[in-house]
């Protein structure tokens, strides 16, 4: 019985972070501008934003000849895509990476007004960004060595942002998936 009251408390807590106007509620000056950022949005519309931009841009560089020739170490030494160049070559190959991304970032366009179209744009970023994760541990030259310690390179901080970027990933599956759950349930 303790556990079930305590499990309701949290998701009434859960619940009040998540619907309440948090300006009401904060004291400090710190948790007001917690909750001013909060109430306006701004994780979401900073991370939606950044990633729409980032596969647009990514997407459209892949589509050329020096986009696709800069990705050919990345997918062929990696066991889960390096066949997609093998089947398509890198050229094609490259251009179908690009048009995922571009599709990616209009699903999450569309999510803004459909949020079921956008959880499947979170669902394509998710997979791209866990396969091009993997790639800091098939890719050769990802970290260097200074003076006997071992330290990403640029090759593989480039490739760390798409850890972050899985995290975004995930977040916008989330958010949307709130929002499509709350469109349902009041039949909009």
């Amino acid at each position: 019985m303790n556990r079930a009251m305590s499990e309701q408390s949290m998701n009434e807590e859960k619940q009040d972070l998540f619907s309440a106007d948090l300006s009401t509620k904060a004291r400090s000056s710190l948790t007001r501008l917690a909750a001013w950022i909060s109430d306006r949005n701004i994780p979401f519309l900073a991370a939606s934003i950044g990633m729409i931009v980032m596969l647009f841009w990514a997407g459209a560089y892949k589509m050329t000849a020096p986009g696709a020739e800069g990705i050919i170490p990345l997918v062929s030494n990696s066991p889960l895509t390096s066949w997609h160049f093998k089947v398509f070559g890198p050229y094609i190959g490259s251009d179908i990476i690009g048009l995922t991304e571009i599709s990616a970032a209009v699903l999450i366009i569309v999510g803004y007004l459909r949020p079921k179209a956008g959880i499947i744009g979170g669902l394509i970023t998710t997979v791209m960004f866990f396969t091009t994760s993997t790639m800091i541990i098939t890719t050769p030259g990802t970290t260097i060595s200074v003076h006997g310690i071992r330290y990403m390179s640029f090759l593989g901080l480039f490739l760390f942002k798409d850890v972050i970027s899985l995290a975004v990933s995930f977040y916008l599956i989330s958010y949307f998936g709130r929002k499509a759950i709350l469109s349902e349930n009041t039949g909009q």
